[in-house]
């Protein structure tokens, strides 16, 4: 789950790491009453910050400085609304005008390919730091950060010497460091990131800038639900979180359903080979129905495949293990049944294919059911094939 700024500096505020003062804003209005109170304070003068979990910002007009409270509205006016990367702008960070001296970088993140953790520093700060790691490596320190020791005072020092900071900034650092570390394991976090980190004219080091991912596996141990931005997710994938089942949105024809996550990846790739005879037809979506899918789980997964306007086949594919075939057969004629009955009549192809555990069974229900837009197939690989065959002609591909 990445987090806004304004949440991510909530974080860091949590746990002790220096930042800028600021105030949510969904309005131009809004806007000019949280900068009016913070030069009433004696700041003196406030940034506006486009909310948008997209990078460039600045570049894209979303960060500008207002002298004061007028002005801040009217910059409000022209960010919210903003299209910054395919993400609409819809609220404003109102913050504190930092006098700034020095920009550095600073984070921690999980390093995937050495199975461990890693702090990256770099004196090159508030710029895009992979145009840093592009042009300059040198110039951006990796640092591996032990899971078992963590991040004391002195591998911050440590960290800040790697990233080559100058000696009125590490003090000051080294502390921000040892904090940032506390949100990154304390939030359960699979990245943190301070761009820029900023030394100011008075000798301070705060975090201007907050970058944060939380680990969505670690979800029961939190609140994660406060971060949550409805208004992000896909429809699609968001019913079907409801529902508890696991949903990608993908941009192809054919809805795929199956019972676990490696055979329904596999699947994904089979249907992406057979579609090249089709024109390229494609998987619409990713939907794991899980090892002890029922009835209701089918139904449910089917019910969101077909909710998808640009699937034009749908894909059953499934290995009876734990998931009994039988069930499979009676979740698609359930779904089936229960769609009609609400006057959604399905009309898309469905290809099943059924195998192991109560297969000739499944197959026998589906048989009996006489459902006119139900195709079993015997084979994985036929049956990827029927389905972008299906697809292809339901577009006139």
């Amino acid at each position: 789950m990445d987090l806004f700024e304004y949440q991510g500096k909530q974080l860091f505020v949590n746990h002790g790491v220096p930042t800028q003062q600021g105030k949510l804003a969904t309005t131009p209005q809004e806007a000019r009453a949280a900068a009016a109170e913070l030069i009433a304070a004696g700041k003196r003068g406030v940034v506006i910050k486009a909310q948008v979990k997209a990078g460039g910002r600045g570049k894209a007009g979303g960060v500008k400085l207002a002298s004061n409270p007028d002005e801040a509205q009217a910059k409000a006016e022209q960010i919210l609304g903003m299209d910054i990367k395919g993400h609409t702008v819809h609220s404003v960070l109102v913050a504190e005008d930092i006098d700034i001296a020095q920009e550095y970088y600073l984070s921690f993140l999980v390093d995937r390919s050495d199975r461990t953790f890693l702090s990256m520093c770099s004196v090159e700060g508030g710029v895009e730091i992979e145009e840093v790691a592009r042009t300059k490596p040198e110039a951006l320190a990796k640092i591996p950060v032990s899971p078992l020791t963590g991040v004391d005072a002195a591998k911050a020092a440590e960290i800040i010497a790697a990233g080559r900071l100058p000696e009125e900034a590490r003090a000051g650092a080294g502390e921000l460091a040892e904090r940032l570390w506390d949100v990154f394991t304390g939030e359960d976090a699979t990245l943190v990131e301070v761009n820029p980190l900023v030394l100011t004219a008075e000798g301070r080091v705060i975090a201007l800038d907050a970058k944060v991912t939380l680990d969505d596996n670690a979800a029961f141990r939190h609140d994660f639900g406060q971060f949550a931005d409805p208004g992000a997710a896909d429809p699609l994938e968001a019913r079907a979180k409801a529902k508890h089942l696991n949903y990608v949105k993908l941009d192809g024809q054919v809805g795929i359903i199956g019972n676990g996550a490696g055979l329904v990846m596999s699947t994904l790739d089979v249907v992406a080979y057979a579609g090249q005879e089709f024109g390229g037809i494609r998987p619409a979506n990713f939907l794991d129905i899980g090892g002890g899918a029922s009835a209701e789980v089918m139904a449910n997964g089917l019910e969101i495949v077909l909710s998808d306007p640009s699937v034009r086949s749908v894909l059953v594919n499934v290995f009876g293990g734990i998931t009994s075939c039988d069930a499979v057969a009676n979740g698609i004629v359930s779904a089936i049944g229960m769609l009609t009955d609400r006057g959604e009549q399905v009309s898309h192809p469905i290809v099943v294919r059924l195998d192991g555990n109560n297969a000739a069974e499944g197959r026998r229900i589906l048989d009996a059911a006489e459902i006119g837009v139900v195709e079993q197939v015997g084979t994985m690989d036929d049956a990827a094939r029927r389905a972008a065959q299906l697809a292809a002609a339901a577009t006139g591909a």
